[in-house]
């Protein structure tokens, strides 16, 4: 495949925002693992500028990412190893060693827990059930690792059905033009809306079945996008149409907010009117931003490769720093102003050093989700991806 340096920008920019997003959730009245003394409710109004697409669309480009690996992989079981290998060995250690902190300070601030971090990781931690109603051990914030790796096998599998050769041809058809935006907004409007109105997700795997509608399809269109020149073209020829409708559909969203804060709706008509906003919202945001990428950041820099190496490492360690920051900043009494001013550079930092240092450590290497040191892609030898996957010997 042809290296898309836009896609690579828009995936980095992607966790970027859902970093930010995080950090939003200390100061949010929504649920979190810690909150400030008083959380405000106006900052729901920024936090809906992100929160209809954000996870959507780190499943878009991640299928997207998907197609890049496996035509440099030595076929599916090539493929299923790297994938593997650079999700589960992350998300064990995540587990085990990363998440831990997150629970404990939930446990200390929500519920009384009155024992020390290092009794709690050696008595409760790995008991492999719940206590005060919190499952543990848990992947809180890496559950999209899980669920990326289970899609990932689904992937595998639909490449291996007789007649995937002709999928990508169908995609082209069937999302060429302006259908790109207008088809995927019908499905959300049909899945999300009408059908499943009033399911939240639960980043459970087996209970979310609301959430795979929507984020496996997403891998699959992004899956899709990688191959197909035409939908790209058309996404770029109305990135401007979509940008308009997200941000009418955005502004329609913070009216509502700022008339009735949390969610005060009035009336079922009101809430309709919200949610189909917030749907149309969802993918047509996500629209804009793959035109915006098609049509401007298709170029490359030197901070792109460090950026994009790091951005695993980055989304592994966040949560975990934003919630201890906020830990031992909120006894302070500082204020909300002051508690952001300190969480967004302490994030940054933490995050930066957790990449700087796993990456010069040939052991951490992968526990943090980076390839081992001079370790080669193969690149394909053929023309067609499927083609070229039946073609190998290791496939069977």
């Amino acid at each position: 495949m042809e290296r898309h340096y836009g896609m690579d920008w828009l995936r980095i920019g992607a966790f970027a925002l859902l970093i930010f997003y995080h950090i939003g959730m200390v100061f949010v009245p929504w649920d979190f693992h810690i909150k400030t003394a008083q959380p405000m409710d106006w900052v729901e109004i920024p936090m809906l500028l992100t929160n209809p697409w954000r996870l959507t669309l780190l499943f878009v480009v991640s299928g997207y990412a998907s197609r890049a690996l496996l035509s440099k992989s030595t076929g599916i079981s090539g493929f299923l190893k790297n994938r593997t290998s650079r999700l589960l060995i992350p998300l064990i250690f995540g587990m085990a060693v990363i998440v831990p902190p997150q629970t404990w300070v939930e446990l200390v601030g929500k519920h009384g827990y009155g024992q020390s971090y290092f009794w709690f990781l050696a008595h409760d931690y790995f008991r492999f059930g719940k206590l005060d109603g919190i499952v543990m051990p848990t992947w809180n914030h890496l559950w999209f690792v899980t669920y990326l790796w289970v899609y990932t096998l689904a992937l595998a599998l639909i490449t291996l059905i007789p007649g995937a050769d002709r999928l990508q041809a169908t995609f082209d058809r069937v999302f060429g033009g302006g259908r790109a935006l207008g088809l995927p907004v019908i499905f959300l409007l049909i899945t999300q809306f009408w059908l499943f109105p009033h399911q939240e997700e639960t980043h459970d795997l087996f209970g979310d079945g609301p959430a795979h509608l929507q984020y496996f399809p997403a891998l699959l269109f992004g899956f899709g996008l990688a191959g197909s020149r035409a939908v790209r073209d058309g996404l770029t020829r109305w990135w401007m149409a979509s940008t308009a409708t997200a941000v009418a559909c955005y502004a329609v969203i913070a009216g509502l907010l700022v008339a009735y804060p949390d969610f005060s709706f009035p009336s079922h008509n009101v809430t309709i009117v919200f949610r189909l906003a917030r749907e149309i919202d969802t993918w047509l945001a996500i629209a804009a931003l793959i035109g915006v990428a098609e049509r401007f950041l298709n170029h490359d820099h030197r901070w792109r490769s460090t950026l994009a190496e790091a951005t695993f490492p980055f989304y592994i360690i966040h949560q975990t720093v934003i919630i201890l920051v906020e830990f031992w900043v909120k006894p302070l009494g500082l204020g909300a102003a002051t508690e952001f001013a300190i969480l967004v550079p302490a994030t940054i930092a933490g995050c930066w050093a957790f990449y700087l240092v796993g990456r010069e450590i040939d052991l951490l290497r992968p526990l943090i989700g980076l390839k081992a040191r001079g370790q080669a892609a193969k690149p394909s030898m053929s023309g067609g991806w499927i083609e070229d996957i039946r073609a190998r010997p290791d496939v069977a």
